[in-house]
């Protein structure tokens, strides 16, 4: 898949922009503030219906001189064309349209267009709580499992009425059933699809991390889960009265973890910024590569100043992962340092754009066009 064309109107400091991309490598350069982190977020929204930096706080995300932001992206996906676009307005919900139409449910949009986006947010997986890691999870497993999705959605939605209940001190056992019944199924389906995922996610990590890091150094992943010795129906019922009293549902799959280790040690204790940055990076490359066996489609990669607090030993070993174009299809790559793009332009050897990005205006400097092959 790839994307071939942007245009952008009002989105954070980029007034105005239409640009057209090289189905290989699209080099972003300029200074930091300027702009280069917007272009590869508005890309990422047009996926995710959401910002990356911003999360769902889609005002935040629009021009502070304008009232609305709007978002076009002209794809080619598996031989089709595929035209998405994506409004916001000042108070008002946002509209994501696929080629004119409207979608029933947002949720219909989640992984059809694959991405994966490594940037310097990313220290959050590490440096974060249960959260950032939980969303890692949902979002590489919902792009290419619909039941998950639909569990997932269905879980959080019962699990924000019985909170709800309980903080309203309602007793009747009748009302906690209709909600649980809705918990305990779902959360059947997320455990077993969250575990599975783990055991064929982990080894795919461990190999992108040995191949920037080299063999000295061992990383793997454990799921940390509740549901690890009750199910979801036995937790509710022994968590009940501690649930009453606290005013919220304290156990269950909302509380699910990825444990990382570095030997026999807490990445989140003992890594280094180096260590900590290849974790990352890692992380996302697997998930790279599973997104695109499992929705048969090759993601685009964003990859936003990935090179910053790496040794130059961990930056030429990336470089020469990323550079491999039988893995990977289409690049976007933001740095104030030219050279690194220029290292990656000159090992993958062929189609490329670079774009420089100046207080958020875009112009194309320099690129070379072949005929794109499909992906």
């Amino acid at each position: 898949m790839r994307l071939e064309r942007l245009s952008i109107l009002n989105y954070k400091n980029i007034a105005e922009a239409q640009l057209q991309f090289s189905p290989k490598v699209n080099c972003l350069i300029g200074n930091n503030g300027m702009g280069k982190t917007n272009v590869l977020d508005a890309i990422y929204y047009l996926s995710y219906c959401r910002s990356f930096t911003s999360g769902n706080d889609h005002s935040a995300a629009i021009n502070h001189d304008a009232g609305f932001l709007m978002l076009q992206g002209h794809y080619n996906r598996r031989g089709t064309t595929e035209d998405i676009a994506l409004s916001v307005q000042q108070g008002k919900r946002k509209t994501v349209k696929r080629n004119g139409k409207d979608y029933k449910r947002l949720s219909e949009h989640i992984g059809l267009l694959p991405l994966v986006m490594i940037s310097p947010l990313d220290w959050d997986l590490i440096r974060g709580g249960g959260d950032e890691r939980r969303r890692l999870m949902d979002q590489i497993i919902s792009q290419g499992n619909r039941q998950y999705l639909d569990a997932l959605i269905g879980y959080n939605k019962a699990l924000e009425q019985r909170n709800s209940m309980i903080k309203n001190n309602y007793r009747d056992p009748l009302l906690y059933e209709s909600v649980e019944t809705i918990m305990v199924a779902s959360a059947a389906i997320i455990h077993r699809e969250r575990k599975q995922w783990l055991e064929e996610f982990t080894p795919i990590f461990m190999r992108y991390y040995n191949a920037i890091a080299g063999d000295d150094e061992q990383v793997r992943l454990s799921y940390k889960t509740h549901l690890a010795e009750l199910d979801m129906q036995q937790l509710l019922n022994a968590n009940r009265d501690r649930d009453m009293m606290l005013g919220y549902t304290t156990r269950g799959v909302h509380r699910d973890d990825i444990e990382l280790w570095l030997g026999s040690h807490s990445m989140r204790k003992t890594g280094s910024q180096g260590q900590c940055k290849t974790y990352t990076i890692a992380l996302r490359l697997a998930q790279f590569e599973f997104l695109k066996k499992y929705t048969g489609t090759t993601p685009i990669l964003l990859l936003d100043d990935i090179f910053d607090k790496l040794d130059e030993a961990r930056v030429v070993s990336i470089i020469n992962v990323v550079s491999n174009s039988h893995d990977f299809g289409q690049i976007f790559i933001t740095d104030t340092n030219r050279t690194h793009l220029d290292e990656i332009i000159a090992l993958m050897s062929g189609d490329y754009t670079m774009m420089a990005v100046d207080r958020g205006n875009i112009s194309t400097i320099a690129s070379h066009q072949e005929e794109a092959t499909e992906q």
